[in-house]
């Protein structure tokens, strides 16, 4: 019998049943993300602002966007964009053309977006139609994370003050937001 138990323990370990699994959040292009129909996309825009030498931005990747709340989030109700800040591309953008032709150099799209306050990791959340509603800088933690993109893309934020969220997050909106989410 203890045989029996010890191969099926071994069977579940090595099929990664009981091993931690990282969720993926399912990111998009900016040129996917521009050729979205704004006028049927019921999700709101989210772009990730990075570089290749941000150790923070890796560090989100790594610990924030693998969160299986972060990442539900993410899939459910945002597009979500995960755009090299130093890229050398050329798209259209709510009707605007942004170009850079030094790769290396900030991109003008992150110009336009960021403005004078350029620092990585950045997020910035576009409404349905693609104007921008709010820009999150720096690195966050999953839990963090989940409680900001929740208050924007649940309408939260047009019925609670910030600091009202807050408060009323762990015991009133998470619960319904994880019933919600699936998880």
């Amino acid at each position: 019998m203890k045989k029996k138990i010890a191969i099926l323990l071994v069977a579940f370990v090595a099929m990664g049943i009981g091993s931690t699994v990282k969720a993926q959040v399912k990111w998009q292009t900016i040129e996917q993300a521009s050729q979205v129909n704004t006028a049927s996309n019921n999700k709101l825009f989210f772009i990730d602002f990075y570089t290749s030498w941000c150790g923070w931005c890796k560090k989100m990747d790594r610990d924030t966007f693998t969160d299986p709340v972060v990442a539900a989030i993410l899939n459910k109700y945002y597009i979500p964009v995960h755009f090299d800040a130093e890229c050398n591309t050329t798209f259209t953008w709510n009707g605007t053309k942004y170009t850079n032709a030094q790769s290396g150099k900030t991109h003008s799209f992150t110009r336009a977006i960021l403005g004078q306050k350029i620092g990585y990791p950045s997020f910035a959340v576009f409404t349905k139609s693609g104007n921008l509603m709010q820009i999150l800088q720096g690195y966050q933690s999953a839990y963090d994370f989940s409680m900001v993109l929740w208050y924007l893309c649940n309408g939260d934020s047009q019925r609670y003050t910030w600091d009202e969220y807050q408060q009323i997050f762990p015991t009133e909106i998470k619960p319904q937001m994880m019933k919600k989410l699936g998880l």
